[in-house]
């Protein structure tokens, strides 16, 4: 047979050596398994209630289920004249007239000093002449007797159990260990499946009503693992998605039959003594994954995480936790309360019968349980319909006696369709999530301290993860033919040394600093900013209390401290007392700060510079004060809490004042070398854009697209921003050009010569994203800003957090207190794209968990930027964010472009009121939001009001 053929001879060593990269994961394949090419697959075309003969059935067994341990031969041979083939899977439509991603630079990095790290990523080998099955399941429900259309089964849980019966109906056909499904309709095979349509019976345990279903499969694409293999290794630039998508699926596939899965993670079905909180409540383990292709190959990145649940305990039980008076005895009115507080909502299952399904609470019966009667209709139609007690019928039907008679039951069910079920026959169901704001204090500290694990036991949980039974190493990955090592990837970073900076010194000149601590911090309390803003006119507004003597203190220590730091404060121009009840109205609020502006204009004619606004406490209103101040009035607003106001702590006062000095154009810190190659004369633009999505899953709530840019060189500390509303979650930058265009120009009108190169880092983008960025957002901005005359040459820099890959120190001793690398860390070899130009850096100095680096992914560079050039870059910006004394995670344009979306975001909720009192229309478009309510005030449009 062909699967016993032998793989042809390997090439003499002279020929191996062509000088391309072969991954670990392809290394040693020649002697694995079938050389021969893979066929396509075959399909049976079935008709509901029709079989096969059991020749032809034990035919198609000897085909395609029986196969042999060895990983080589999961390969089976069928008739190549196949209908259900499919074209091969390619780059897409006009890719040669389409912009690819920068390949990396030729040549090592050498910058900084080696350290040993390890990294959550595990390699992942597979057979190249292996092929996946991919399948569209679609499942319909027969009604009886034709007289109701079939519909569709849309829970995920049913569907699965739809899935399971039908592999369990017919193992040789549908094996179930060969299969991955997603729960919707998405299936994967490790062998050729029957296509076509077939019966499914379902059956209620306890009814015995039995439910028909019919599963039609249809063969969509057959994923053949040499393009995977072509892709690792750089013969073909395309992404072979539809590939990593199937493997990412059949790695999910056992946790999913074991773990509780919530928003692509899974967490376990049972917890840890250590991690009950009481109450009802426990905190759950849990994992996400994907699969990521690198430059050692196919890798598995895996990150643990921690969820609140609701344990799944007997209601009874749970009561007992959460009310401590009850005992199941009596019910109040208060406790009668309380209880239907803590239960409604909820899902349980009952206990009292056999069933599968799931109930949620209503409420509670007004009536105890003793007291129910309810009409009993025969459901044969032979007896008359009588009255009963419901104690009386669940002993008779179920043989059930119930214990506690005088209590409420649960009310179960929704609308006409509910049923009374005694509390001591209710169990709450796994995986109901539990929201970290309605924990009590002490248990948020404690869930705040698992979510943030130290390096150390989040490395060991990891690892546990890998090695549970539940997790992604299970049968199922196994019968398509991956293996997994199970050891962490070692890698060789680097730490990057930090850069110089300027400050100020005390006696107004410059000092050059070398930060050279394990945090790379640097002390305001022996230096000063490097430029500090004259605030001659100011208000303050005390909204706390009308205590002037507490409001006096707090002046003249900010005043003091403001001082210290070269910042000089005059006396307020005035200061105003008032409550919080200010924020309860947008129209209250607007009239106080006008009113405030109109009598310091009286005091001095020159313009309002800023007010200082003490807060009692967070108010909603919030946003309405930075709306006000921001787009109608423009003057800058700095915000406070009393409690820290008032205390006169030298640190707060001191970022108080980095705030205050930034937000009125002064210079806190700046660099004292160039940035990369780039020269005083090359003028260099860094642009910052960011894509805020609203929560609302309504398409008139709009998503907020920020863009922020540097105003002056070679300081790069000022910013201007600009933002728009566009369209419902909508991740391309619509009016992306024209910001752009617009924040050129600005830099043109304070610098009087336009930059030379702009250098944009975009946040917020998956991978499936970058060809959007480079072909529509890049075009749509060398469009908007380049003309005959002008033609800035471009870099476009990714920024990514979202992802699961962390760093840890092999040898922790080369790390400080809290076990974390230290900040400089960069990665750029084996965990990285096997041959675009991207990176791991992590800037900051982690303090609290485990540090995450930021992938820095370079997709275009006109600026002919070296790898040392721009990690080296990145890092000595993470030095210059306005409102820190040490290096920020993320780079500062991201950095701000996400403060200005937030802020954005303010706005469009206060536009929503605007427009819900006014009666607007909710089924106009999001475009149609007022664009009033996001123009800046001219004032403040090149300005950092945001930090």
């Amino acid at each position: 047979m062909d699967g016993d053929r032998q793989p042809p001879a390997a090439p003499p060593p002279a020929q191996q050596h062509s000088g391309k990269y072969r991954p670990p994961h392809l290394r040693n394949q020649e002697s694995s398994g079938d050389g021969g090419a893979r066929p396509p697959s075959l399909q049976r075309r079935a008709v509901v209630g029709c079989s096969e003969t059991d020749a032809n059935r034990r035919s198609w067994d000897q085909r395609t289920c029986q196969l042999p341990s060895n990983v080589s031969k999961l390969c089976v041979q069928l008739p190549k004249n196949s209908e259900s083939k499919q074209p091969p899977s390619g780059p897409p439509e006009n890719a040669d007239n389409k912009i690819l991603p920068a390949k990396r630079p030729v040549g090592s990095t050498h910058g900084g000093r080696p350290v040993n790290l390890v990294v959550n990523h595990f390699l992942v080998r597979f057979n190249p002449r292996f092929t996946i099955f991919h399948y569209n399941l679609d499942i319909k429900q027969v009604i009886s007797h034709g007289k109701r259309p079939a519909k569709k089964s849309k829970k995920k849980v049913n569907l699965r159990l739809i899935r399971d019966k039908l592999c369990l109906d017919d193992p040789a056909l549908f094996p179930l260990n060969r299969t991955a499904y997603d729960g919707e309709k998405n299936l994967y095979s490790a062998v050729p499946l029957p296509t076509g349509q077939f019966n499914v019976e379902l059956c209620d345990i306890e009814d015995l009503l039995t439910r028909t279903y019919v599963v039609s499969i249809k063969l969509m694409n057959e994923l053949k693992l040499s393009k995977l293999e072509d892709y690792l290794s750089g013969k073909v630039t395309y992404v072979p998605r539809d590939i990593l998508q199937g493997m990412d699926l059949v790695m999910k596939e056992n946790p999913s039959r074991h773990r509780i899965s919530i928003d692509r993670h899974f967490y376990s079905s049972s917890f840890n003594v250590e991690d009950d909180f009481k109450h009802g409540v426990a905190a759950y383990r849990g994992f996400q994954s994907t699969l990521r292709p690198t430059s050692q190959g196919l890798a598995l990145c895996l990150d643990s995480s921690v969820l609140a649940f609701r344990k799944p305990l007997a209601v009874m039980d749970f009561l007992k936790e959460n009310i401590p008076e009850f005992d199941g005895m009596y019910l109040g009115l208060s406790s009668r309360r309380r209880v239907a507080h803590a239960l409604k909502g909820l899902t349980v299952r009952v206990t009292h019968r056999v069933t599968k399904q799931r109930f949620t609470i209503a409420g509670l019966t007004a009536k105890n349980t003793r007291d129910l009667w309810f009409d009993f209709v025969d459901p044969k139609g032979r007896d008359p319909t009588v009255n009963v007690s419901l104690v009386q019928y669940l002993r008779h039907k179920y043989g059930k006696d119930i214990v506690y008679q005088d209590i409420p039951c649960l009310i179960l069910g929704r609308n006409n369709r509910t049923s009374h079920v005694p509390m001591e026959f209710c169990i709450l169901s796994v995986g109901q999530r539990y929201r970290k704001e309605l924990l009590d204090e002490v248990s948020q500290d404690k869930y705040d301290a698992k979510c943030l694990a130290w390096p150390p036991e989040r490395r060991k949980t990891i690892c546990e993860m890998m090695q549970a039974y539940d997790g992604p190493c299970g049968d199922v990955t196994q019968n398509f033919g991956l293996r997994i090592d199970k050891n962490m990837t070692s890698v060789e970073g680097r730490v990057i040394s930090p850069p110089d900076l300027n400050l100020g010194a005390p006696d107004g000149t410059v000092d050059i600093v070398r930060v050279e601590n394990e945090k790379c911090q640097w002390d305001i309390a022996e230096n000063s900013v490097v430029e500090g803003k004259q605030i001659e006119r100011w208000a303050l507004i005390d909204f706390s209390s009308s205590d002037s003597s507490r409001a006096k203190d707090f002046i003249k220590n900010l005043r003091n401290r403001s001082r210290s730091l070269g910042i000089y404060m005059d006396e307020p121009l005035l200061c105003h007392f008032t409550g919080m009840r200010e924020f309860s109205s947008i129209n209250r609020l607007e009239g106080l700060l006008r009113s405030v502006v109109e009598e310091a204009t009286r005091k001095n004619p020159n313009r309002l510079q800023i007010i200082i606004c003490v807060m009692a406490e967070k108010h909603h209103g919030y946003k309405y004060l930075k709306f006000v101040s921001e787009t109608r009035i423009g003057v800058v607003t700095q915000c406070c809490l009393s409690n820290h106001a008032f205390r006169g702590d030298e640190k707060f006062l001191g970022n108080l004042c980095l705030k205050i000095n930034a937000k009125l154009g002064g210079s806190n810190v700046e660099l004292t070398q160039p940035l990369a190659n780039f020269e005083e004369e090359d003028h260099v633009m860094f642009i910052g854009a960011d894509v805020n999505h609203p929560v609302s899953k309504k398409s008139t709530t709009p998503s907020i697209a920020a863009v922020v840019s540097t105003v002056n060189w070679p300081a790069v500390n000022r910013y201007a921003a600009r933002v728009r509303p566009q369209d419902h979650r909508t991740e391309k930058i619509l009016e992306f050009g024209s910001m752009c265009r617009d924040l050129v120009n600005t830099y043109f009108q304070v610098n009087k010569v336009k930059p030379k190169k702009i250098v944009v880092f975009r946040d917020g983008v998956s991978d499936g994203q970058f060809d959007m960025v480079l072909n529509e957002e890049l075009s749509d901005l060398k469009r908007s800003v380049s003309d005959d005359n002008y033609k800035p040459t471009i870099t476009l820099v990714l920024a990514q957090k979202r992802h699961q890959t962390r760093l840890f120190l092999d040898n922790v001793l080369d790390g400080g207190p809290t076990g974390n690398v230290p900040p400089g860390t960069v990665v750029d070899t084996k965990i990285v794209h096997p041959f675009e130009f991207d990176f791991y850096l992590c800037s900051h100095y982690g303090r609290i968990g485990t540090s995450k680096a930021v992938r820095y992914c370079i997709l275009w560079d006109e600026n002919s930027l070296t790898s040392d050039e721009l990690q080296k870059l990145i890092y000595s910006l993470c030095f210059t964010f306005a409102r820190s004394t040490r290096p920020v995670s993320l780079v500062p344009p991201v950095y701000y472009a996400d403060l200005v979306a937030y802020r954005g975001r303010i706005f469009q909720e206060v536009a929503k009121e605007f427009q819900f009192r006014s009666s607007f229309s909710s089924s106009s478009n999001c475009t149609a939001f007022d664009r009033s309510f996001y123009n800046l005030h001219p004032d403040l449009q090149n300005i950092m009001f945001f930090v």
